[in-house]
């Protein structure tokens, strides 16, 4: 038995993420090979050599490979497929797009946005905005596993380095071209992995108001800012800050949940947040059954004062 994980990765460093991804398949037992996939990813492949769990690490370095086009990554997997029982991929966007390509290629079911591992074949993954917890057990000969970080500690480095192997290419497939990106750097902590979270919903009111009063807060405490859905499709922040089933999901030491209602797929995504603080007029809003500690008050009139005390 043995696990081939897809490592995600920015320009310098291995993702969370994947560091979670690597304690999981850890847990299903037997070796964990980490395919590294990249144009010039030599310094990343060291670093994940480094890290606790790791059995092996395999690189596909390709000009090909300079940007993490699915259509592209998914045959590379599939040639590698047979040689392992358990293929692993965090369950971001980038593991989304690209596991349920591998799992047509090799016409096997996959299971998402697993939370904890069970066995090698049994596995817990929420359903319903998070209100049930399934129990999954397959019986497929090549399982196909995409991991919620929230559900697993990230792998730290240990004294000891995987050995690094460089393996053949694919090549372009041809189906999809890049065209562009743009990215947006941010002072702030990224709203993934941020220890302290500050949540805004639409009692804001309005996308001044939401800037006004959460800013200030956020940089106290040096936090990310977050969202929920209804104030995003109110246009009070962009779509990268949405909390919540369809957004980003977070387990951060404190969140802060301001304005907030407590929608279920907004509690899906925070609930495993180690300390919930509410902040919301209504004292029958939901998020407060969620909550460690609530305040009920005009944020208005609360957000400023918290914000100058600090």
């Amino acid at each position: 038995m043995s696990t081939l994980l897809i490592a995600e990765f920015d320009q310098n460093n291995l993702k969370p993420a994947s560091r979670s991804a690597i304690t999981a398949a850890g847990q299903i037992g037997g070796d964990v090979d980490v395919l590294v996939i990249g144009n010039n990813v030599a310094a990343i492949a060291q670093q994940v050599a480094k890290v606790k769990g790791v059995t092996r690490v395999l690189v596909a370095d390709d000009a090909v490979y300079t940007k993490p086009l699915a259509e592209n990554f998914a045959p590379l997997i599939q040639s590698l497929a047979s040689k392992y029982s358990h293929i692993v991929a965090a369950a971001s966007s980038f593991g989304k797009n690209l596991l349920p390509r591998v799992a047509a290629l090799l016409d096997v079911d996959m299971v998402s946005e697993v939370t904890k591992i069970i066995d090698a074949s049994t596995y817990v993954r929420p359903l319903y905005a998070g209100n049930l917890n399934a129990t999954v057990k397959t019986t497929e000969a090549i399982k196909l596993l995409t991991i919620r970080p929230t559900g697993f500690v990230a792998a730290q480095d240990g004294n000891e380095q995987a050995p690094i192997e460089s393996i053949a290419t694919t090549g372009d497939k041809g189906l999809s071209r890049f065209m562009g990106e743009q990215i947006q750097t941010s002072e702030r902590p990224e709203l993934a992995t941020a220890r302290i979270i500050v949540t805004g919903g639409r009692s804001l009111g309005s996308a001044e108001k939401f800037d006004a009063l959460m800013t200030p807060l956020a940089n106290k405490l040096n936090a990310a800012i977050g969202a929920t859905r209804a104030a995003v499709d109110a246009g009070f922040a962009p779509n990268e800050w949405q909390v919540g089933q369809t957004g980003t999901v977070v387990a951060p030491d404190v969140y802060i949940a301001i304005g907030v209602s407590g929608a279920a797929q907004h509690i899906a995504g925070m609930k495993e947040s180690r300390m919930i603080i509410a902040i919301n007029q209504d004292p029958d809003a939901q998020i407060f059954q969620w909550s460690d500690y609530g305040l009920v008050g005009d944020l208005f009139e609360v957000l400023p004062k918290i914000s100058s005390a600090l």
